[in-house]
Formats: C-alpha cells, structure tokens, sequence
C-alpha cells in the first residue's frame, strides 16, 4: 500500500491540563529494523497518558514523544527482519508511546493477534492493562491456581484486567469498589465477591471472605493509607503489587507486620521495560490468555469511545473516575472500518 508522509496525531501542545492536548499534522513514524508499522484503528487511554500530559511521566529517549500505549489496527509495513507477519494482519500492540495518531511503529515482539470475536476497537483497550497485569501478577508474583487475589480499582481498567487473567489461570478474585454499580460490573467480569471500601473495612472484610486465613495477592493501584490495609488483609506469604498510587506515592507501614506475616511488596512500570521484557510478557499472553480472550462466552469490559479529535474530553472523562472499565480513542480509519 501507499503510505502517505503525513498524518493526524495528538500531541502534547502544552503539559498540564487535558486542553493542551491537540490534533495536528505530524511526520509518519519511520518503521525500523524489527519493527511492524500498524495503521491506528483506536487507541486506549491510560494512566501513564494522563501522567505524561500533566509533564510528570517524561517518555524513555528512544521512545516517540506522543502519548498512546497501546493500540489496534492493520500492520501497514514491516521492518526488515520482521517474520510471522503480513500486511493487512489484524493486530493489537503495546506501544512504546505514539499511539494517539494513525499510524505507529512497534517493535514485532510487543505485536499480539486481535482475539477471536473482538473488534479492533475493542481490542485496543486491551494490551497495556493486560501486559501490567502479566508482568507484575503472574510473572513477577507467581500467581497460581486456587490463590485469593484483592483487586483495588475492579471496576477500571487495571482492576477489571486483574479479575479476568485471575480467573482465566484459576484464582479467585475480590474485587474492591466504590458503589454498587461498580460492584455489579466487578462480578460480572468474574470477581467471586466485592468489597465496597466506603462502607466496610477492607481487611475485615478480607479476613471474612477467606477463612481468617487473608488474600494471597493483592493488586493494588491507590497506594497511600492502603497500603497499611492491604498488609493487614495478605496472608501469611502473601505478595502485594503496586502498580500506580492514585491517591499518594508515600505510605506509613508496619516493618513488623511484613516480617511477621513474611510478605512481599514489589513495584514495577512497564513504559521503560525493554523489548526483550515486553516480548516475553507477549509471549505468556498469547500462550496462556488469548485463549480465554477468544472463547464466545467471554465477557468484554465496558468501553467508552471518543474520536481521536476528542482525546482532551476522555482524559477529563478518566480524570472523573466515574466511568466503568476502558476509555479507548477512534481514527477515522477505524470509524469508517
């Protein structure tokens, strides 16, 4: 196909508020040696944008500058030494920055097939929460079969990503929400119960669920006084992963309380990953997850679409934290699809 020199593509104008996000014509990202070019479809809104935005989460130096981590759409060019692929190819990508824009370039390791019965569309709310998850649950936490996971945020995308791939490798997920609302959507993706932390005290309730015994794992994206929390609902060899700390990145903890239960704190981004880590955790999605993603009865998190044109209004939309599950960005290639 032809490509054209030139495309749409958000850019960060001016770091700060959602309003510095705009729409302006930018070069068409070079594809290198290793790398597929994908042309955009939709790409999902995430954290680290929000954070990238404001001028706080500065992108690695080999990375493109424009916000976007990951996508789906149609492979348009392959680098030179790329194998397995072809043109045309229907595909979802973490991204290494870049994917608010119609085309971007990315390394063929980070490269996944869109799951059966999944549009592109929805598809592009999936790799960067479903890579964190892998990297820090499953690989780096070794979950297992039969292990009580704690989910903090269940009902958004981080959370949702963490009941799912729990139940798709056989753990159990307690979800923990804000409303009844959300807690519906956390059960629906899976989550054997749900803990609403503005009216019950998490880690009685944790206690509760489980026996006395405590959760095996916890996902926790608030940080701050939960982290106090969650090592009073682990049990003893239990593993707490921090993977954002929405409401405070300091905390007062028990050194005791962590000798004495023998538990495990482990912290982790995945933006400065190298390709080889990003290929690998591709690597036990395809192997292990995009099974389970593709079977029919497999139930899709919420999204909430805008055009690419509109990325100021989804990042207010994900500053608000009202919405449930993804917030995902439409090309106009994708709207036309």
């Amino acid at each position: 196909m032809t490509l054209p020199k030139e495309m749409n593509a958000v850019v960060i104008a001016r770091p700060g508020g959602p309003d510095g996000l705009e729409l302006q014509r930018h070069p068409l990202p070079a594809c290198r040696d290793g790398e597929v070019l994908i042309r955009i479809a939709a790409a999902g809104v995430n954290g680290p944008d929000l954070a990238q935005r404001r001028g706080h989460y500065d992108p690695p130096p080999d990375a493109s500058p424009l916000p976007g981590l990951e996508v789906a759409g149609e492979i348009a060019a392959l680098g030179h030494g790329v194998s397995g692929r072809q043109l045309g190819d229907r595909v979802m990508a973490l991204t290494n920055g870049g994917g608010y824009a119609e085309y971007v370039a990315v390394p063929a390791g980070q490269v996944l097939p869109v799951p059966a019965n999944w549009t592109l569309e929805e598809a592009a709310a999936l790799p960067e929460t479903w890579f964190t998850i892998t990297q820090t649950l499953v690989m780096r936490a070794g979950l297992e079969p039969g292990m009580t996971v704690l989910v903090h945020g269940a009902a958004g995308g981080i959370g949702g990503a963490a009941i799912q791939i729990a139940t798709i490798l056989g753990a159990r997920a307690i979800g923990v929400v804000s409303s009844p609302a959300k807690a519906d959507y956390a059960r629906r993706l899976g989550a054997i119960a749900t803990i609403d932390y503005t009216s019950e005290d998490i880690a009685v309730r944790a206690l509760e669920l489980t026996g006395g015994k405590g959760v095996d794992r916890v996902v926790d994206i608030i940080g701050g006084p939960m982290a106090e929390r969650n090592i009073a609902a682990c049990a003893r060899g239990g593993h707490i992963v921090q993977v954002s700390t929405l409401d405070g990145a300091t905390a007062s903890i028990s050194l005791r309380a962590i000798m004495a239960k023998q538990l495990t704190l482990s912290g982790s981004t995945l933006r400065p990953q190298t390709p080889a880590i990003k290929a690998a955790i591709a690597g036990r999605i395809r192997a292990e997850l995009l099974p389970g993603l593709s079977q029919p009865g497999f139930v899709k998190p919420a999204i909430t679409f805008f055009p690419m044109a509109a990325a100021a209004d989804a990042h207010r939309a994900m500053e608000a934290r009202s919405h449930l599950g993804k917030i995902v960005l439409v090309t106009a290639f994708g709207a036309a699809r």
